[in-house]
């Protein structure tokens, strides 16, 4: 079933942008699940989705403090990563103190900053408003240096099941230019590029609550992020704030999350302005080749 699977997706990559694949999703009585292009009754066609859901908003925090003289509204970034944030304020009464345009900050890793104070206009009456807080990791002034990727995992060869832009999943924003690598489940799986570990999922099994399974964010020094996907539960290594060089083991890969087969889903992302899409990005070599061992001194 899944060589089959395996075998369909790799059709997508040859595909023309007007034609699309429809996956249909069977369980038998047994309780057996296979996927194939062919309906057939109590079939469901199968939907990828591929949104990551990292829970960003427990670690970037907008915090209001009130005082004798007003309000006073922080953002803390917990993240080992810079934030880029927007404030701005709605349904705004009594209020002195306002900026005219939304207030825009990259805020460092590890801390917190004041965006704005607010009294009332008015002592006897109360002061209202709403602050909106929108925010993206990454820092947008930051613009990626030439570098071609080392093959991030250990074994193969492997075969490329789909590229960018591939029909099947990889069409949104976030994850254009991900590429899709078949691979046996426990497969090493190494940092492609030295970085910052800033997010990480581990204890994720089958398909579970998160699209993207088991993962890896690294953050590179030019600002960018490769993020390693459907990783094996269990199988992470690195911890969020550690420092890895090129070649260092983060995980074995799996079939985790909204995963037809077992693979590795491998982007490159960077912070936009107050999003973070994949970015055009190249290996150093073919996919189908033995990775370079000598890589990060192995």
């Amino acid at each position: 079933m899944t060589g089959r699977l395996l075998a369909l997706l790799g059709l997508l990559t040859l595909a023309s942008p007007a034609w699309a694949l429809t996956i249909y999703k069977y369980t038998d009585a047994n309780g057996v699940v296979t996927y194939s292009d062919q309906a057939r009754p109590g079939a469901a066609v199968f939907t990828f989705n591929d949104r990551m859901v990292e829970k960003l908003d427990n670690q970037v925090k907008l915090e209001t403090r009130k005082h004798a003289a007003g309000e006073t509204l922080l953002v803390r970034n917990d993240l080992y990563a810079p934030v880029d944030l927007e404030l701005k304020f709605e349904g705004v009464q009594n209020a002195v103190g306002v900026p005219a345009k939304p207030i825009r900050w990259v805020l460092p890793p590890r801390s917190q900053i004041r965006l704005a104070t607010l009294a009332p206009r008015d002592p006897s009456r109360p002061l209202k408003y709403t602050p909106k807080l929108r925010h993206a990791l990454g820092d947008p002034r930051l613009l990626p240096k030439p570098y071609k990727y080392p093959l991030p995992w250990r074994g193969g060869p492997f075969r490329l099941t789909q590229g960018a832009n591939g029909q099947y999943s990889h069409f949104t924003p976030k994850g254009r230019y991900a590429v899709d690598i078949a691979m046996p489940e426990g497969t090493p799986i190494v940092a492609a590029r030295s970085g910052m570990v800033v997010k990480v999922e581990n204890q994720q099994s089958g398909r579970g609550n998160n699209p993207a399974g088991n993962f890896v964010r690294i953050l590179h020094d030019d600002g960018t992020m490769g993020v390693y996907l459907h990783l094996m539960k269990g199988s992470v290594t690195v911890r969020e704030g550690q420092r890895v060089s090129a070649g260092s083991p983060i995980a074995r890969s799996g079939n985790t999350g909204n995963s037809t087969g077992p693979h590795l889903h491998f982007v490159v992302q960077r912070n936009v302005g107050l999003a973070v899409e994949s970015i055009p990005f190249e290996f150093a070599q073919p996919v189908g080749s033995l990775p370079n061992f000598a890589v990060g001194g192995e």
